[in-house]
């Protein structure tokens, strides 16, 4: 069994260099929790660039679906490599594209006819899902959530609510979109207040949801939430788009989050780990709206054959057990992880579903933001990769590959920060 092995001085030589030459040339807008550069990977375990190794708890923000490196997905992007690197599938046609969209097609929920349109991230299958919407409906307006968070783009972000620093220095952002809660109660208010006196139901083109909020602090919502949104946009002929970036491709225990509830959207937007860490997005529609003609929209990269070729090794080896996987570690995590809270007061709340999942600290009540901080670098120098979200919740989301072993270690892991942590904390 491979073990954390982290040796002093953290971060060693080569990191300090890489990230000297980063902080003098890269853009600041990017935001880096703690000094850890990649270097290599393998299952769910990573090293940095001075042979330091770490049990990886974060996939690259849940991209890394197959672990790192796996050696099915590795072989075929190593034999597409050897054919075609790319040829742009706006003008022309490649196999592993037309492959991919009809295996993406056949895991639509509800078995709903559906096509695909492929392009290069999360927010980029956003802005499709917002125009085709836009178009297929004729209808303007748009619906999103409170603590939503949809990307960065300037639709996408029009449509999250995550952080003001998000917003801050960009507007005007694109217009017509209504935030309401994302609860029951804010259900309420939508088919009361705003639906009276704001925004006629006709007028609205799309609501777009998370099934699960990640980046506000892994918020799983009440079970009737999303069949009561599914049936108020039936009723009113609104499409529903489901933000399956981070829930999507077994990362719950579902192909789709929103199986969870049995809901079928109208649009499903998907990335992160669709291909186990090559960039490619995707919007899977119904096939009555994805009725838009030649030159409506494209992409120069969308649909890269070396991506698809990935996202097609990714799906054999989801379908053949690692969305079965993700279910049952995610139950096992979160079983030890609650097992831990029950003899630690600064754990307010342990939440999630399959392998994201989410662990909420409080002091006196209030978020515990500064002692989130210091355990996730606590954690680092044990050799576990994690991430922050929301205010002070600690985000879990290992590859889906990953074993009771590993699962058990991180838990160990964990409890060893947190109590250092709270040791500290009286100490202070």
């Amino acid at each position: 069994m491979d073990w954390p092995k982290i040796s002093p001085p953290f971060p060693g030589p080569k990191a300090r260099e890489i990230i000297a030459l980063d902080q003098a040339r890269m853009s600041p807008s990017l935001t880096r929790v703690y000094p850890f550069v990649a270097d290599h990977g393998n299952g769910c375990w990573m090293w940095d660039v001075d042979g330091n190794c770490f049990l990886d708890f974060a996939s690259g923000i849940a991209v890394n679906a197959t672990g790192g490196n796996h050696p099915r997905v590795a072989a075929a992007i190593q034999q597409q490599i050897a054919r075609l690197l790319h040829y742009s599938l706006a003008d022309f046609y490649n196999e592993p594209a037309a492959r991919l969209a009809a295996r993406l097609a056949q895991i639509f929920p509800g078995g709903t006819e559906a096509r695909v349109f492929f392009c290069n991230s999360g927010a980029e299958s956003i802005e499709c899902a917002l125009k085709l919407a836009r178009y297929s409906t004729k209808r303007p307006r748009l619906i999103a959530f409170h603590g939503a968070f949809h990307g960065r783009t300037t639709g996408a972000l029009a449509l999250g609510d995550s952080k003001p620093i998000h917003k801050d220095g960009f507007g005007p952002l694109l217009q017509g979109v209504v935030h309401v809660e994302y609860s029951m109660r804010g259900l309420d208010e939508l088919e009361g207040k705003i639906f009276r006196s704001l925004v006629q139901p006709e007028w609205v083109a799309a609501i777009f949801v998370e099934p699960i909020q990640g980046e506000r602090g892994v918020i799983v919502p009440d079970d009737h939430f999303l069949p009561r949104l599914q049936k108020i946009c039936r009723r009113h002929g609104i499409l529903l788009v489901a933000d399956e970036v981070q829930t999507g491709m077994g990362r719950t225990g579902k192909m789709f989050a929103c199986e969870h509830w049995g809901v079928t959207p109208d649009i499903i937007c998907v990335a992160k780990g669709i291909a186990s860490g090559l960039p490619l997005g995707a919007v899977i529609a119904n096939t009555r709206i994805m009725q838009w003609p030649p030159g409506t929209h494209a992409s120069t990269f969308g649909g890269n054959p070396v991506s698809c070729a990935a996202a097609l090794a990714t799906l054999d080896e989801l379908q053949n057990g690692l969305v079965v996987n993700a279910r049952e570690m995610g139950e096992l995590l979160l079983k030890w992880l609650r097992e831990l809270a029950r003899g630690h007061p600064l754990i307010r709340d342990v939440r999630g579903r399959g392998l994201l999942v989410g662990v909420e600290l409080a002091q006196e009540g209030r978020p515990a933001t500064a002692e989130r901080d210091a355990l996730l670098l606590a954690a680092l120098h044990r050799g576990l990769l994690l991430l922050g979200a929301g205010e002070s919740v600690v985000r879990l989301s290992p590859p889906l590959v990953v074993e009771p072993r590993e699962i058990h270690l991180a838990v160990e892991i964990f409890e060893a920060s947190l109590n250092e942590i709270a040791h500290e904390r009286r100490a202070a």
